[in-house]
């Protein structure tokens, strides 16, 4: 009986110490394409962290583009760019966008916590301040808590960027622009468009289950303030 009730007593230490222990969620990073034209994405991992993706992957244009990633278990921060008009096979070199600016980049973090709260927390934007060539929009999915919003550019800024701001590409259309904050921030307020920006909506992110990245979301013939709405309406369905 003794040695039953000390085997009790330990199993009941060890599930206490198992529930008070935080175990961050498996998460997985989505890149979905709905552009009418290929994308190759670049998924680089900041300094120190390990790589996701070897970038051999072709997206092809229509919503027929799809591909998951998993990240790791513990903390990770990197960034998603778009590559469009590349040439060869594997990781190309050779693109009209997204090896160098000007190019929409999504910005991740997963597996945060905050500060003496020991949280699974996913930090995530889209920033324009080295310019713009894919919309994009990041979405959380398989929640867990706190406020996740729908952040990034939905809207072509190529089609009416200024001449003196266009990358134009090998066709003889706008590829890619340079823009200023000013014009990208006006069309597009849930994007970062100078590095001490922020956007207008708040986020705290606990525990997704997946970051989703749709280039090219339905909405993207939309622009300006509505953009938000739609955004959070439209891409979360994607």
């Amino acid at each position: 009986m003794a040695k039953q009730i000390v085997l009790l007593a330990l199993l009941v230490v060890v599930a206490v110490v198992a529930a008070g222990s935080t175990t961050a969620v498996a998460t997985k990073l989505t890149l979905h394409n709905l552009c009418p034209y290929t994308v190759w994405p670049l998924v680089t991992p900041n300094t120190g962290f390990p790589s996701i993706s070897d970038n051999t992957v072709r997206l092809e244009g229509g919503g027929r583009g799809l591909v998951s990633f998993q990240f790791p278990s513990s903390f990770w921060a990197g960034r998603v760019v778009a590559r469009t008009g590349c040439a060869g096979g594997g990781n190309p070199s050779r693109c009209e966008t997204g090896n160098a600016p000007p190019s929409t980049v999504v910005q991740l973090v997963v597996h945060s916590t905050e500060a003496g709260a020991g949280k699974d927390l996913a930090v995530y934007s889209v920033s324009l301040v080295d310019g713009f060539n894919v919309p994009a929009v990041v979405s959380p999915h398989a929640i867990g808590g706190g406020q996740c919003p729908a952040l990034g550019c939905a809207f072509d800024l190529n089609s009416a960027c200024p001449r003196s701001q266009s990358v134009v590409g090998a066709g003889g259309a706008v590829v890619a622009c340079k823009g200023t904050p000013t014009y990208f921030k006006n069309r597009c307020p849930l994007t970062r468009t100078t590095p001490s920006d922020v956007e207008p909506v708040p986020q705290s992110c606990l525990a997704p289950g997946e970051l989703k990245v749709v280039f090219c979301p339905p909405s993207m013939v939309a622009a300006g303030a509505a953009e938000a709405e739609l955004i959070r309406t439209v891409v979360a369905d994607s």
